[in-house]
C-alpha cells in the first residue's frame, strides 16, 4: 500500500499536486504498479555545449518530485529528452573556427570537438552530462530527439500540426511584436533581460522563430535540407491531401518536394515541437527556467498550443531561478568555462551537490562555491548530518538531508570516516598528496581512533585534493619553511619568546588535533594570566591574532594559513621544533 509522505519541505508539497493532477487527468494512472508508466515528469536538455550547473536544475527538480512519489511506492516515470535534434548554432569559443560550415545541421551530425571519442557534438556534450547524472543517482529513461523524429515516431503529430497550422499561427499572431501585413509594432513583449537571454543559450528556446510565415503562408515544420543536412530552408507549399510539401534550401540552393507523411528529416519548431511532446508523452509536471516567463515565450505560447490543438494539458511545474558561482557571474553554456555538473562533483560529494538543490525552492536562486566558501559548505553539510542523527534538526533541514544521501533505490555512497574538508584541503596542501605523509598526519588527529587508511577518508580526501590543488591560485598554497626565520626568532621580545616556549613545552601533551587547538589558543590566555578554558574577551582575541600570525611567518612565511592546529600536525613536532627555535 503506498504511503503518504510525512515531510513538509517544497518537494513533498510538489508531489502532492502532481499526484492529484495525474489522477484528475486520467483516473488509474496513480498506482503501485512498478511495471506500469505511472505518473511522467518530464526534462530537457540541448547538448549543444557543455551542460552546465544551471541546466542541471531543470532535472533536479523533477528528479527530486519523482523520488518523493516512488519513496511513497507510487510508479512514476521521469523523462529526460535529450534535444540532440536542434541546429548547430554557433562555434563557441575555443572550438576550430572551421566548425562554422556546420551550422544549421542536427547536433547529432555535427563531428565532435577535436580530440573527442564520440561519433558527434551531441554524443560528446551528452556522454559527460550522463556520467554525472548517474553520479548523482538520478533515474531517468532518456529520449533522444533525433531517433524519435528520424524514426517517424512523431508522424501523426507533425501531420497533425501541419493541418491546424492556422490555428497555431492564430495563438502566434497574439504575440508578435510586428503585424505580418506591415511590418509594424503590434504590441509590446516584456522586455527580457539579459540574465534571460543568457540562460536560453544552448536550449531549444534560445533564437527559435515561430516557423515560415511568408508569402506561401504559415508552416510550424522546419525540414532538413536532404543535400546539405542544414535547416536553412523555408517551406514554399504544403497540400494537405497529399501531404506534399515543397521546400527551398537557402544554404546550396536545393529545392524539391517530398511526401511529408513519409519524411522524416526534419522538426516542428520549438514553440510547436514542446507542447507536441507533452501531449505525445503525457506529461504532468516539467519545471522551465525563468527565460520561460514572459508573454511570448515558450511555455506561455506552448500552454495554449498545447490545449487548442493537440487537446491536451499543460503540465504543471515551477520557475526556477538561476544558480550562479562564488565569484562569478550568471552563468550561459554558450561561454568557455562555465562549470558543468562534472567539475564540481570533482571537489563535491554527490549528496553534498544534490543537498544544495534540495535545500532551496526551485524560485530561490543560489550559488555554488567553487571558492574558499565551499570549506565553510561542508562544515555546514557536517552540522546538519550531526543535528539529523540526534533528531534535533528542523523537519524541512531534515527532509532536504534525507533526499540528498540517496533516493527511493538506496542511499548514495558516502565516506566512511567524513573528516571535516577544510582539514583534508590542508593537509593536501602541505603534504601535496604525499600518501604516506597524509596518512601520517590523519592517523594523528585523533589518536585515541586513529585513520588506519586513507580508504576511509574517500572520496572527500580526493575531491579536497583536487580543489587544493585546481581551484586555490598558486599564491594561496601553504609552503613550509626548510629553514627557520633566524631574523624574526632573533627580533623576538621576552613575550614572544615566552610565547613559543609554552607552545613547544605542550606539544608532547597535546599532539592531537582537539589537544593543539586547545594548546594555540590557550598559549595567549595563559600569558594573560588567564585560565585555558576562559572565554575570550577582545583584548585576549588581539593576543591571540598576534600570536598566530607569529607562528605562520615562523612556519609557512606569511600572516596567515591553514589552521593552526592542522598546519603543526602537517609539519610535525621535530620540525615544528625547528622552525620555532626549540
Amino acid at each position: 500500500m503506498a504511503q503518504q509522505s510525512t515531510e513538509t519541505d517544497w518537494v513533498s508539497r510538489f508531489a502532492d499536486e502532481v499526484i492529484a493532477e495525474a489522477e484528475r487527468r486520467a483516473p488509474g494512472t496513480v498506482t503501485s504498479d512498478a511495471s506500469a508508466p505511472g505518473i511522467v515528469v518530464a526534462s530537457g536538455l540541448s547538448p549543444s555545449g557543455p551542460i552546465h550547473l544551471g541546466n542541471l536544475r531543470e532535472v533536479m527538480t523533477p528528479h527530486l518530485v519523482a523520488d518523493e512519489i516512488r519513496r511513497r511506492g507510487y510508479a512514476c516515470t521521469h523523462i529526460l529528452s535529450w534535444d540532440d535534434y536542434d541546429r548547430y548554432r554557433k562555434v563557441p569559443a575555443g572550438i576550430d573556427p572551421s566548425w562554422a560550415e556546420h551550422i544549421g545541421k542536427p547536433l547529432t551530425a555535427v563531428p565532435a570537438p577535436p580530440g573527442s571519442s564520440y561519433g558527434s557534438w551531441a554524443e560528446h556534450f551528452k556522454a559527460a552530462m550522463e556520467e554525472s547524472l548517474a553520479e548523482l543517482g538520478i533515474e531517468y529513461r532518456g529520449i533522444s530527439q533525433t531517433e524519435q523524429y528520424t524514426s517517424g515516431a512523431y508522424r501523426e503529430q507533425v501531420l497533425h500540426a501541419m493541418k491546424h497550422r492556422g490555428d497555431i499561427d492564430a495563438v502566434l499572431d497574439r504575440y508578435r511584436t510586428k503585424d505580418k501585413a506591415t511590418g509594424k509594432p503590434k504590441k509590446q513583449q516584456k522586455p527580457v533581460d539579459e540574465a534571460e537571454l543568457e540562460a536560453a543559450e544552448g536550449s531549444g528556446a534560445a533564437g527559435e522563430d515561430d516557423g515560415s510565415a511568408g508569402r506561401a503562408g504559415y508552416y510550424p515544420y522546419k525540414p532538413y535540407c536532404t543535400v546539405c543536412n542544414k535547416d536553412l530552408t523555408t517551406v514554399t507549399g504544403y497540400d494537405d491531401e497529399t501531404t506534399d510539401l515543397s521546400y527551398e534550401c537557402t544554404a546550396c540552393g536545393h529545392s524539391e518536394t517530398v511526401v511529408l507523411r513519409e519524411f522524416d528529416h526534419g522538426k516542428l519548431v520549438w514553440k510547436v515541437d514542446w507542447p507536441m511532446r507533452w501531449a505525445y508523452e503525457g506529461v504532468v509536471f516539467e519545471p522551465s527556467g525563468v527565460d520561460h516567463s514572459s508573454p511570448g515565450s515558450s511555455y506561455v505560447v506552448g500552454g495554449q498550443i498545447v490545449r487548442e490543438v493537440f487537446g491536451a494539458d499543460q503540465p504543471i511545474g515551477p520557475m526556477y531561478a538561476f544558480v550562479g558561482i562564488s565569484g562569478m557571474a550568471k552563468m550561459s553554456s554558450s561561454k568557455g568555462g562555465v562549470p558543468t555538473p562534472g567539475d564540481a562533483l570533482k571537489i563535491m560529494e554527490a549528496p553534498l551537490l544534490r543537498w544544495l538543490y534540495a535545500r532551496r525552492k526551485p524560485n530561490q536562486s543560489f550559488k555554488i562555491a567553487f571558492d574558499q566558501e565551499i570549506q565553510r559548505l561542508y562544515d555546514e553539510w557536517d552540522k546538519l548530518g550531526a543535528k539529523v542523527a540526534d533528531g534535533s534538526a528542523q523537519p524541512a533541514d531534515a527532509a532536504a538531508y534525507k533526499r540528498a544521501i540517496g533516493t527511493a533505490a538506496g542511499e548514495l555512497p558516502v565516506t566512511p570516516r567524513p573528516l571535516p574538508y577544510r582539514t583534508l584541503a590542508s593537509v593536501m596542501d602541505i603534504t601535496a598528496g604525499h600518501d604516506e605523509q597524509t596518512l601520517r598526519i590523519l592517523s594523528e588527529l585523533d589518536p585515541d581512533n586513529p585513520v588506519r587508511s586513507l580508504d576511509e577518508a574517500r572520496p572527500r580526501l580526493d575531491k579536497a585534493e583536487y580543489w587544493i590543488t585546481t581551484q586555490v591560485p598558486a599564491d594561496q598554497r601553504t609552503i613550509v619553511r626548510d629553514e627557520p626565520d633566524k631574523e624574526l626568532l632573533g627580533s623576538l621580545d621576552e613575550e614572544g619568546r615566552t610565547s613559543l616556549r609554552l607552545l613547544l613545552d605542550g606539544l608532547d601533551e597535546h599532539w592531537s588535533l582537539d589537544g593543539l587547538t586547545t594548546l594555540v589558543y590557550g598559549v595567549p590566555k595563559i600569558q594573560a594570566g588567564l585560565d585555558p578554558d576562559a572565554k575570550p574577551t577582545p583584548e585576549l582575541k588581539v593576543a591571540q591574532r598576534t600570536f598566530f600570525a607569529l607562528l605562520y611567518n615562523l612556519l609557512v612565511g606569511r600572516d596567515t594559513g591553514p589552521r593552526l592546529p592542522t598546519l603543526l600536525l602537517a609539519v610535525g613536532a621535530d620540525r615544528v621544533r625547528r622552525l620555532l627555535g626549540g
